[in-house]
């Protein structure tokens, strides 16, 4: 007889929720069953003791019901025979929970006992003797959608996935085999393999092993500390209350939010609300496209701001008179580095974000070249405007100091332009391709049109009108820095191969 609830609206443990499933299957409820077998007593599931045991109060006298690991729970059934007897029952029930394993599935033995002296707490002295064998089950866990990719994706970006389960070592080998944790080169130790090694054996081994087996709360601390003692940032991830310690001691804790425990949650620093890996390779994109977004707005900021102190500084050195005023330095400073900066922060990630190797956390921001972008650019753009400046001022150009301002403001948002990307062109990457530089640049260039022809702003910016050809001259030279800047890229390009 089975209940009409549909499976989709069962909660809980999922190991738990299957077996329920199997049984309701198999036609059993579980309603009457506990109306008939009222649980009185119960040793949970712990990792030393591999099994959970359950004591009921039924109609012939109390009965015990024990599910757990094969290799635990046959041995408890077998207690009492001859050695011989013993090793003969005990390979062939290993054999064919060892054959389930290496199907993927998860396999649980099933024993009862009901020869008890009467009904109470059951104690560790119950556990390990006179169990009837009931059974072997075996438990499925499909990868999620989009899980092997992931973890293709994490590889690639240099992120090592390994796995560390409880499970049986045949089982977690197949499915690490099959999401593509592991391979011909890594290695697998399980838990008693692992507790056999000193510190110093176990490192020699740690960065080759991609599975850990059978393994105890407290060896998933040494597996974390073996690989940060190895040089490696570490992320865990965990949902039970055994996995807070491993999560504390990992350099980023990552807790399952859905089935994860409060322990979990407030140990780790990072909760993962839908429970699928793959939101942590999401993330991992996401937050390399951030620093990367970081730095391009620093090497834009810093790189105007070079060139403009670079003008400043050498024009009265060159004999030149002084080239800005300090309300065009105002203007340059809040619409020219302002609008394109922000936009630079809507980048997309570039086609190799996740390609490269994960970088150092002691490294500084301004590492591959970025101090020394800045300074030559730097240089550039106040050279271009410099020059600008003697040829136009020796010439006694009225126009010379607008020249100046223009040339300064279109060479800036040229460079904008060309450090989208770090690596590849920006007609590579599309011109559109972040649609919130192209406003931001346009807008610019209309206020800067507006300063350079509105009367209004002649007078509060002492600029004067150009002439068309002025005005493409300024434009030319600024875009000399696009090209410098894309042929940079194209050199460190051919330099890495």
């Amino acid at each position: 007889m089975c209940n009409d609830v549909d499976a989709r609206d069962l909660r809980g443990e999922p190991t738990e929720v299957a077996l329920l499933e199997g049984a309701r299957a198999m036609g059993f409820d579980k309603q009457v069953l506990s109306e008939g077998l009222p649980r009185v007593g119960e040793l949970p599931f712990e990792a030393e003791r591999r099994c959970m045991v359950t004591l009921h109060d039924g109609p012939d006298g109390p009965l015990a019901l024990v599910k757990g690991a094969p290799e635990r729970v046959i041995e408890g059934c077998v207690d009492q025979m001859t050695a011989q007897g013993r090793a003969a029952i005990t390979g062939s029930l290993l054999e064919a929970a060892d054959r389930m394993a290496e199907r993927g599935y998860r396999v649980l033995a099933l024993a009862f006992r009901d020869e008890f002296a009467g009904v109470g707490e059951i104690g560790e002295a119950e556990l390990g003797k006179g169990w009837t064998f009931a059974g072997l089950a075996g438990l499925i866990d499909p990868p999620r959608p989009g899980a092997l990719e992931a973890i293709r994706e994490c590889r690639s970006a240099g992120i090592v996935p390994v796995m560390i389960t409880g499970d049986h070592p045949a089982t977690a080998e197949a499915i690490a085999r099959e999401l593509a944790i592991a391979d011909e080169s890594s290695e697998s130790m399980t838990g008693s393999q692992l507790a056999a090694l000193s510190d110093d054996e176990f490192e020699q081994h740690v960065e080759r092993v991609r599975v850990y087996a059978r393994v105890d709360p407290e060896q998933k601390i040494r597996i974390v500390r073996a690989l940060q003692d190895r040089g490696h940032f570490v992320a865990m991830t965990g949902d039970g209350v055994n996995d807070a310690p491993a999560l504390r001691a990992a350099t980023i804790g990552v807790a399952m939010g859905q089935r994860g425990t409060d322990v979990a949650r407030e140990a780790a620093e990072l909760v993962l609300l839908d429970d699928s890996f793959a939101t942590i390779v999401t993330a991992v994109n996401e937050g390399r496209r951030i620093f990367d977004d970081i730095r391009k707005f620093i090497r834009y900021t810093m790189t105007s701001n070079s060139g403009e102190i670079w003008v400043l500084v050498l024009a009265p050195l060159l004999g030149l008179p002084l080239p800005l005023l300090p309300l065009h330095i105002l203007w340059i400073n809040l619409v020219t580095d302002g609008l394109p900066g922000l936009a630079l922060s809507a980048e997309p990630a570039e086609r190799d974000v996740m390609q490269r190797r994960p970088r150092p956390p002691e490294e500084s921001i301004f590492a591959h070249g970025m101090a020394g972008h800045i300074l030559w650019v730097g240089l550039l753009i106040g050279g271009l405007t410099l020059a600008t400046q003697a040829w136009t001022w020796t010439r006694g150009q009225a126009e010379w100091q607008t020249m100046v301002f223009t040339v300064l403001v279109v060479a800036q948002l040229f460079h904008c332009l060309a450090i989208r990307s770090e690596r590849f062109s920006l007609f590579g990457i599309g011109l559109f391709s972040n649609p919130a530089v192209v406003i931001a640049i346009l807008i610019t260039v209309a206020a800067q049109i507006a300063v350079i022809y509105l009367p209004f702003f002649n007078t509060v910016f002492r600029t004067v009108p150009l002439s068309a050809t002025q005005l493409a001259a300024c434009f030319a030279i600024g875009s000399v820095v696009l090209v410098a800047v894309e042929l940079e890229k194209f050199v460190r390009r051919r330099a890495e191969g």
